[in-house]
């Protein structure tokens, strides 16, 4: 039996009984918004802001949370410790179109539907490979334009990321990294990408996902006085950065050692992005931006 604990339909179940229906506008037209934090030594990741943009995400999307913010809170914290993951777990959640009314097509007249599963923390590479570093592919397939589907709503839209990713292991590389239409870095599958040059960071501002982890990283630049842009970034700039990293909140902070099978500086974990994972990890290890399980099911 797998390890981890689902909510569904009103219910916590085994990971095994986790079903939904094959009529699930979700299923059939990737209709859902989702979100994912993280739980580490009995504390979950930036909560409050983690459900504000999942608020923010179904509302974009012209969805409903059945749930308020404090009830999807505790959800996502006893599905924690049902899965007995407290110490280190990913926490994902979603809310779904629904099934369609008989007899109509129209998505208002759908039921939404909330899902949160949880597991034992995932590294987006695997533990290894997220630590030290990986070799990233520069795709030609274009990432689906924010004017269609707007990549600051979490979503399923992933039919262009996937190609992406095809695109990258045929090569034998790692994983992908996207331009937007404009021809400018937008982001990868499941992560946002930063380059470093002259002791300077920089990530896309636009065409990409506004990352939780993106915004930790900024937090930790101010902390430590690492100076950062958020602007418009060419793809050459990832080819030929000092240093370069990718963030999510599988792994955090986690080096990009290599564009196209060239080394970035000397094919190790740069200075800076060493620097940027170490902070991080050691103010998760504090609580930083922690909500205590306990105190939500305890307190």
């Amino acid at each position: 039996m797998s390890v981890g604990c689902t909510h569904i339909y009103g219910d916590f179940v085994p990971l095994e009984e986790s079903k939904i229906s094959i009529f699930d506008t979700g299923f059939l037209h990737s209709d859902v918004v989702y979100d994912v934090t993280t739980a580490w030594q009995g504390y979950i990741f930036k909560l409050e802001e983690h459900l504000e943009r999942f608020a923010a995400s179904c509302a974009g999307f012209h969805l409903k949370n059945p749930y308020s913010n404090e009830e999807t809170a505790k959800l996502l914290a006893e599905c924690t410790r049902r899965a007995g993951c407290e110490d280190g777990a990913f926490i994902h959640m979603h809310v779904t179109r629904g099934e369609y009314a008989e007899g109509s097509r129209d998505p208002r007249f759908c039921e939404n539907q909330f899902v949160c599963y949880v597991v034992p923390y995932v590294w987006l590479w695997g533990e290894e490979k997220s630590k030290a570093g990986i070799n990233i592919h520069m795709t030609d397939i274009e990432r689906i334009s924010s004017k269609a589907v707007d990549a600051r709503y979490k979503n399923f839209h992933w039919g262009d990321l996937i190609q992406a990713q095809y695109q990258a292991y045929e090569a034998g590389r790692d994983d992908a990294a996207l331009c937007g239409p404009d021809g400018n870095l937008a982001e990868g599958p499941g992560f946002n990408i930063w380059v470093i040059k002259n002791g300077v960071c920089a990530t896309p501002d636009e065409n990409c996902l506004l990352g939780m982890s993106r915004r930790s990283a900024i937090e930790l630049c101010e902390m430590s006085g690492i100076p950062f842009e958020l602007r418009k970034v060419h793809p050459d700039e990832l080819r030929h950065a000092d240093e370069a990293f990718a963030t999510s909140s599988a792994g955090g902070i986690m080096p990009i050692t290599a564009v196209d099978d060239k080394p970035l500086g000397n094919g190790a974990p740069g200075i800076l992005t060493t620097q940027l994972f170490n902070n991080y990890w050691h103010q998760r290890e504090e609580g930083w931006c922690g909500t205590k399980i306990s105190e939500l099911l305890d307190g």
